[in-house]
């Protein structure tokens, strides 16, 4: 079986997956599927242990795909001083551009706005500014120069460098000519959030891993004070059922608390050892003719940072940073977040934007380590939830039962070699140690796609000719699947057509989302293997038949469940809506709430 094969989340692979859920006893058994846990089930399996993961939505359905879409140091950490987070995230970020997934992750320019002074008091603070700023970015370009050292990176970012004020105005027409003096232009990542979980999942899969999405973990088994499994629930049969392991991980970002709830009498915080506060982070998404530019922004807020990024045929504006207490399965937007957004970015723009330019809007939750909170002054809730710490932590509060939580979707691999460690050290220890299971291989091993990529994207127009498709539509194609583009387009020929209402993507992605990628509801093709939901200004809805009816074909669902998956779709995207009209948290959740999950189960505060 090729890599490419053994690779494929199929329905068939899911059932069997779940079989192998039944009768094994694995090694490590991974519960959440978002970045974190796709990358430890990626880990593990490339040193030869036996994995399964759990996921009780959709790969990637929380914070994993809601995030800014960058993979970036963090700027903003080295005014904190968080010197060692940003060296080890540049580095992570030119691995994963140059050598683990160039098809995933691209260089994109981000200009630092300086601000205007007037009169010769301005004089002196515009010198002082562009000294600060440049200092900080000239730090950040040698931090990451002495990563690329470290491993050896074929290649990374290009340089920063000073504009002028007529620059400035030239790379980006729509920033106020009163308003800067001029900027800085460096580089970051960005990637598509959710494709790299996928492609995480897929490529565990082909060495051996099991992952089954739609698994939700109700309990944990236990001997004595020893955990030995977990009891799952399989949403999509409704049946019970237990899974052995000698070692659970839980990478549940912002639901930790609740596998601590699951050790029965023990006090959740205190077992777990860990606090995991939920940070609300709100991300807008407008046509990219609503701006004229032709970089990224990133621009300095009272509580945090604010980032103004193209993405494709539009522009991401974000982010909010925000304490959440209420539902973490469906985080909503309020009208204040809109309201403030919108408010930081007029502040800079010639043309000020309003809702009616709006096309999307996503909300997420970061899991952000409370006790790393610092205490500054002033320091108001949100305030104090934007300097909390993005380092991560690693605990066992009992035997067989391994929590990590925190962190950075850059540093996931990091993260997830860190509890695989741990994982390996009660197995019998790391192999440099003597022990039976090798050091972490993932620094050396592409995703799926990766192989070959750049020679691809250079003999694009020669392939696209071949194919007999446009240049633009092979390129989108490359950008997304890597060299797994050509499965794609293996497909059935009649779905190289467009998705209604989605010009942008091919009725041939929904169904490779359906027969490869672990795709099970119309929500999943949506929202996550393609961005449908937030890229149109309908939102997914005059989609949503077309692509129900593609994935239909593909997986068998009958007139019934199709309609039933387009009227789930439907009532989420009038949900969404309706919260995004709400003025604040209790209300817009409370709307959010109106539509029931796909996957038939209700709100459940300790769900995991």
């Amino acid at each position: 079986m090729s890599r490419f094969e053994a690779s494929r989340l199929s329905p068939g692979r899911r059932a069997a997956d779940v079989a192998r859920l039944r009768r094994e006893r694995f090694d490590v058994l991974i519960i959440g599927g978002g970045v974190t846990g796709a990358g430890a089930a990626l880990d593990a399996a490339s040193r030869g242990l036996s994995v399964a993961l759990i996921e009780a939505r959709d790969l990637a359905s929380g914070t994993s795909s809601r995030s800014s879409k960058l993979i970036h140091g963090g700027l903003r950490y080295l005014e904190q001083l968080e010197f060692g987070l940003v060296t080890e995230a540049l580095q992570e970020r030119g691995l994963l551009a140059s050598r683990l997934a160039p098809h995933l992750v691209r260089p994109v320019p981000i200009l630092v706005p300086l601000p205007s002074h007037r009169g010769l008091t301005g004089l002196g603070q515009r010198a002082w500014q562009r000294a600060y700023y440049g200092a900080g970015v000239g730090l950040y370009d040698a931090f990451a120069a002495t990563a690329r050292l470290r491993r050896t990176s074929p290649r990374g970012m290009p340089l920063h460098r000073h504009l002028s004020r007529a620059e400035t105005r030239r790379r980006f027409p729509s920033l106020r000519e009163d308003a800067i003096s001029g900027a800085i232009q460096y580089f970051d990542g960005q990637v598509d959030d959710a494709r790299l979980v996928a492609t995480l999942a897929r490529t565990a899969a082909s060495l051996g891993a099991a992952i089954v999405p739609s698994a939700r973990a109700v309990g944990l088994l236990r001997d004595a004070r020893e955990v030995t499994g977990v009891r799952v629930r399989d949403l999509e049969s409704r049946e019970e059922f237990e899974v052995h392991a000698r070692t659970v991980v839980a990478a549940t970002g912002v639901w930790m608390d609740d596998i601590a709830g699951m050790l029965s009498g023990e006090g959740p915080r205190e077992s777990a050892g860990l606090q995991v506060r939920a940070s609300k982070g709100v991300h807008l998404v407008v046509p990219r003719s609503a701006i004229s530019g032709e970089a990224g922004l990133i621009l300095r807020t009272q509580t945090s940072v604010l980032f103004v990024i193209p993405w494709g045929g539009h522009w991401i504006i974000g982010t909010t940073d925000t304490d959440w207490n209420l539902d973490r399965g469906h985080p909503a937007a309020s009208a204040t977040d809109i309201s403030y957004l919108l408010g930081q970015v007029n502040a800079v723009l010639d043309r000020p934007l309003g809702t009616g330019d709006i096309e999307g809007v996503y909300a997420g939750l970061r899991p952000l380590l409370s006790r790393e909170a610092r205490q500054r002054q002033p320091h108001s809730r949100d305030e104090q939830t934007s300097a909390l710490s993005r380092t991560h932590a690693v605990v066992e509060p009992m035997l067989g039962l391994i929590l990590i939580a925190g962190g950075k979707y850059t540093t996931y691999r990091v993260m997830a070699a860190d509890v695989v460690d741990r994982v390996a050290h009660r197995l019998g220890g790391l192999r440099r140690h003597g022990g039976l299971v090798p050091a972490s291989r993932t620094a050396d091993l592409p995703l799926l796609g990766a192989d070959g990529y750049h020679p691809l994207w250079t003999n694009r127009a020669d392939l696209a000719r071949r194919h007999g498709i446009p240049v633009g539509v092979f390129e989108h194609l490359l950008e997304r699947y890597g060299s797994l583009a050509f499965e794609v387009l293996d497909l059935d020929p009649q779905l190289r057509r467009p998705v209604e209402g989605a010009p942008e993507y091919l009725a041939a992605e929904v169904a490779y989302a359906a027969l490869a990628e672990g795709a099970l509801h119309l929500e999943d093709v949506l929202t996550r293997r393609t961005r449908i939901s937030f890229e149109t200004d309908h939102r997914g809805t005059a989609s949503a038949a077309d692509a129900a009816k593609v994935m239909g074909d593909t997986l068998g669902w009958d007139a019934a469940t199709r309609a039933r998956e387009v009227d789930h779709y439907l009532a989420r995207v009038a949900a969404e809506q309706e919260s995004q009209r709400m003025p604040d948290d209790l209300t817009a959740d409370a709307a959010r709430l109106g539509a029931p999950d796909v996957r038939g189960f209700q709100v459940d505060r300790a769900s995991v």
